[in-house]
C-alpha cells in the first residue's frame, strides 16, 4: 500500500490530531507495515505519538476501526490515546513504543521473552463487543468440514505473530498491529510461531519442543494442531500465489517443514511433539 505522509494529510484532520497532541514538530513514516494507508511517529512537546489511520472512503476502513477496539483489549499491546475521524480521515493515536524487533534464532535471549508473551496472549478472551470472523470460518475450505471443531475457540488470536509485530522493550516483548486478530483456540498463537521458528533457523521438532513449553498448546489434541498445521500451509501457499512477496515463500517453506515434520508420523497415530526434547 502507497504511504501518505503526515504533511500529505487534510489541514482538517492534521488539526483535530493536534488537538490532542499539541502542535507537531515533525513526522516520521514507517518503513514497515502494509496495512495502513498512514503510519507514522509524530514528535510533540508532550513526547512521541504513534498514529495509525486510512481514508474514511476505503473500503477496508472499518479495520482501523477494528484493530483500535481490539488492541484496548488485547495484553501486552500499546494503549490506545485517542481516534479522530476528520478532513475524510479515520487516524488513531496509539502509544509510542521502542526497541529492537525480537530475535527468533536459535540461542538468542529475545525466546524467552518472546514465549512469554506466547503464554500470556493465549489468557485473553476474545472481545464480546467486536464481531468479527473466527478462524475456522475464515480459513473454511483449507481443511475438511468434519475438522472444523479443532480450530474453534473463543481466544483471542493475533494470528500474524511476526517478529516485524512485536518489539523487545525493556519490560517484555510488546504485540502492535492486531488488524488480523480474530476469535480462534488459545493455540493458535503458538502454532503461528511455529513456522517462524523454523523460518528464523529452528528445526521443526525443536520449534515444537518451544510450543509445548507453553500450556495451551501443551494441552491441545495433537490432531487439532495437525488440522492447523495443513491449512495454514494452504493459506500461506494461496497467498504466495496470488500476492507475491518476497517473505511469503521462505514462510511456505517453513510451514512446509512444519507439516511434513507432523505428517510422518501421523500413520503411527502419534504426537510428534511426545518425540521432542523438552528446552
Amino acid at each position: 500500500m502507497d504511504r501518505t505522509a503526515w504533511l500529505e494529510l487534510p489541514p482538517e484532520a492534521r488539526s483535530a490530531v493536534e488537538a490532542y497532541t499539541g502542535p507537531v514538530d515533525h513526522a516520521e513514516t514507517a518503513e514497515t507495515g502494509v496495512m495502513a494507508r498512514l503510519a507514522c511517529t509524530l514528535h510533540t512537546a508532550t513526547g512521541p505519538v504513534f498514529v495509525k489511520g486510512t481514508r474514511s472512503d476505503e473500503p477496508a476502513a472499518w479495520m482501523s476501526d477494528y484493530e483500535a477496539r481490539v488492541t484496548r483489549v488485547a495484553p501486552l499491546a500499546p494503549s490506545v490515546l485517542w481516534q479522530v475521524d476528520a478532513g475524510g480521515w479515520l487516524l488513531t493515536g496509539y502509544e509510542h513504543l521502542v526497541g529492537p524487533h525480537p530475535d527468533l534464532s536459535p540461542g538468542s535471549p529475545d525466546l524467552g521473552p518472546f514465549l512469554d508473551t506466547l503464554a500470556t496472549m493465549s489468557e485473553a478472551p476474545w472481545p464480546e463487543q467486536v464481531r468479527k470472523k473466527p478462524l475456522h470460518i475464515r480459513w473454511a475450505g483449507f481443511f475438511p468440514d468434519d475438522r472444523c471443531p479443532d480450530l474453534e475457540g473463543s481466544a483471542l488470536v493475533h494470528s500474524d505473530v511476526s517478529p516485524l509485530n512485536m518489539l523487545a522493550t525493556p519490560s517484555g516483548v510488546r504485540v502492535l498491529d492486531w488488524a488480523l486478530a480474530c476469535p480462534g483456540p488459545p493455540w493458535a498463537d503458538a502454532a503461528f510461531a511455529i513456522p517462524r521458528l523454523i523460518h528464523a533457523g529452528h528445526t521443526p521438532d525443536h520449534a515444537e519442543a518451544l510450543a509445548q513449553g507453553l500450556p495451551a498448546f501443551r494441552a491441545a489434541a495433537p490432531e487439532a494442531v495437525t488440522t492447523f498445521a495443513r491449512a495454514v500451509c494452504s493459506v500461506w501457499s494461496r497467498r504466495a500465489q496470488s500476492d507475491p512477496a518476497p517473505h511469503r515463500g521462505p514462510l511456505v517453506s517453513a510451514s512446509q517443514a512444519w507439516l511434513a515434520y507432523r505428517t510422518q508420523f501421523a500413520s503411527k497415530d502419534s504426537d510428534p511433539a511426545s518425540r521432542c526434547g523438552r528446552v
